[in-house]
């Protein structure tokens, strides 16, 4: 099918809620398909560029996709790409992967773009691939659709952005799988990055009461007065909507909360992340009663310690993203650390063979967490 491919506006909103109830059902768990102030704030947004596809004859719109960036920062999120279920097998996917990352990448806007794509089927994991984008991780039960998900994380990258990247000296030892698959999916070296065993976990709280605030609009004011820098937030493009402190406002843990596909993503911590460091159990917890069935963080890859604080709670490394933030010259690597509360039931998720080595690790590294040793007595 011949498409034509242009910039949404927001007299396509109305389509555009169609397309994805066609392709998603009611179960979509973002606003950028399902909420039309949202969608209309997102089309003006001069740090997104949102795609559409229209079939050259009828002018139907038939696909959609969006990278979304925020002011200040060098990396965006590919998102929303859709291709109708009567228009599939034509290449729109591509077509609209492709237009997007020549005028965000190829022209410089952006130093790298970040997709998680759905593992029902293999076909979203070969459209980007074929788009220059590389496996770099997978994350176990990461999204509520019709029925919990795990996702694959892909990226790609602005010429010599990951040539720029910082040494990490070393790195906790369950990490070392990861850095082995990154090594053969993006071409990067870790050779000099030394693999040590974890530190010691930092000594549980006393029994103390851990509140919950949930006033998105308080909320983004509040971590706004805190975290003026970005450099200091562990997610970006997430803006947080819950707090989470102890009685005595010993720290603060910002987060994003997503009910409709029930996951959150833990955002950034005051007065800094080794405050909340022995939390991370009562954290996770609290997050777990309110709805949300996978957390995870983005950290440092030269965070050692803090790395370590969340291996001994339970978090499993699920995905490594090289050359993810800029500082001075160079760039800084982060991995993802994820916990999922529910059983993992990996029987419906279809890898494509570059991503078939991220599932064995994470396997192997969740086995190694909560599988017991069995000792065999003389």
């Amino acid at each position: 099918m011949t498409a034509t491919i242009s910039r949404a506006g927001c007299a396509d909103i109305a389509d555009l809620r169609q397309l994805y109830y066609a392709v998603y059902g009611p179960h979509y768990p973002t606003a950028l398909g399902t909420d039309p102030a949202e969608m209309t704030r997102l089309i003006g947004d001069p740090h997104t560029l949102w795609l559409v596809a229209r079939c050259a004859t009828t002018g139907v719109l038939v696909g959609s996709a969006a990278i979304h960036s925020e002011p200040g920062s060098r990396i965006g999120r590919l998102e929303g790409l859709a291709v109708h279920p009567d228009h599939r097998a034509g290449g729109l996917a591509g077509a609209l992967t492709e237009a997007l990352c020549a005028q965000m990448l190829d022209q410089g806007r952006l130093d790298s773009v970040y997709a998680t794509v759905r593992t029902v089927i293999a076909g979203p994991q070969r459209v980007v691939s074929r788009n220059g984008f590389r496996p770099m991780g997978i994350l176990p039960n990461a999204v509520d659709l019709n029925s919990r998900e795990s996702l694959a994380l892909y990226a790609r990258y602005s010429q010599g952005v990951l040539d720029r990247r910082i040494p990490v000296p070393e790195v906790p030892a369950p990490l070392a799988p990861l850095l082995r698959n990154v090594e053969r999916s993006l071409g990067v070296s870790y050779a000099d990055t030394r693999a040590t065993a974890p530190v010691p976990a930092p000594p549980r709280p006393a029994a103390a009461r851990l509140e919950m605030i949930e006033a998105p609009a308080f909320v983004r004011r509040r971590f706004r007065e805190r975290f003026p820098d970005s450099a200091q937030w562990f997610y970006p493009l997430h803006t947080p909507n819950v707090l989470l402190m102890p009685d005595d406002g010993g720290f603060e843990v910002y987060a994003y909360l997503n009910r409709t596909g029930r996951y959150c993503a833990l955002v950034a911590a005051h007065p800094e992340p080794a405050a909340a460091a022995a939390w991370l159990e009562p954290l996770t917890q609290t997050l777990t009663r309110a709805g949300a069935g996978y957390v995870e963080a983005l950290v440092p890859l030269d965070h050692h310690r803090a790395i370590s604080a969340f291996l001994h709670q339970g978090f499993i490394p699920s995905a490594l993203y090289p050359a993810m933030r800029p500082e001075g010259d160079g760039f800084h690597d982060y991995v993802v650390m994820s916990r999922t509360a529910e059983q993992i039931d990996f029987r419906g998720v279809v890898v494509d063979a570059p991503l078939q080595p991220y599932l064995d690790s994470y396997v192997s590294a969740w086995a190694s967490t909560y599988l017991p040793t069995l000792e065999v007595a003389p």
